[in-house]
């Protein structure tokens, strides 16, 4: 078995639009104005709609499941921070890069962070994967009993 390496890492560039934002929204039931609402997000701190931090978040799902460490990792938790609001229609980049390999429990650690194209940290944070090629995945169980796949 061939075991991701520290340092390895994966990237994606992302513009969400105004329907992506809808989308989520719908499908969520997060139908807060400042998303949504062009002359509500005016009044507000941010002055336009913002894109969802959560359906930015989900880029790095995207990117640990199908390149770093790729298809079949499960996610087991992710810790994150929102730094900087993501405008509807701005470009970023979404990062995850490997900084702990745990052959013993078949974890991968990875630092996840998402940028803006002028350069700003919008969400930064952590994420443990599963890797699925670990004979316990392959039974389908975790490790040590307290973590659940979801």
């Amino acid at each position: 078995m061939s075991w991701p390496r520290l340092g390895q890492r994966a990237a994606e560039r992302r513009i969400f639009s105004a329907e992506d934002v809808s989308r989520f929204a719908l499908l969520t039931g997060d139908l807060n104005p400042v998303h949504l609402d062009s002359e509500y997000a005016a009044r507000t701190r941010f002055g336009r709609p913002i894109v969802h931090g959560m359906l930015a978040a989900s880029m790095f799902s995207t990117l640990l499941a199908m390149r770093v460490p790729g298809r079949g990792a499960v996610y087991l938790s992710q810790s994150m921070r929102f730094r900087a609001p993501i405008y509807v229609g701005e470009e970023v980049e979404a990062t995850v890069e490997i900084i702990a390999v745990d052959e013993t429990r078949s974890r991968l650690t990875l630092a996840t962070r998402l940028v803006r194209a002028d350069g700003a940290e919008a969400i930064t944070g952590e994420a443990v994967v599963l890797f699925q090629g670990s004979s316990e995945a392959e039974r389908g169980r975790v490790t040590d009993g307290s973590d659940s796949a979801a």
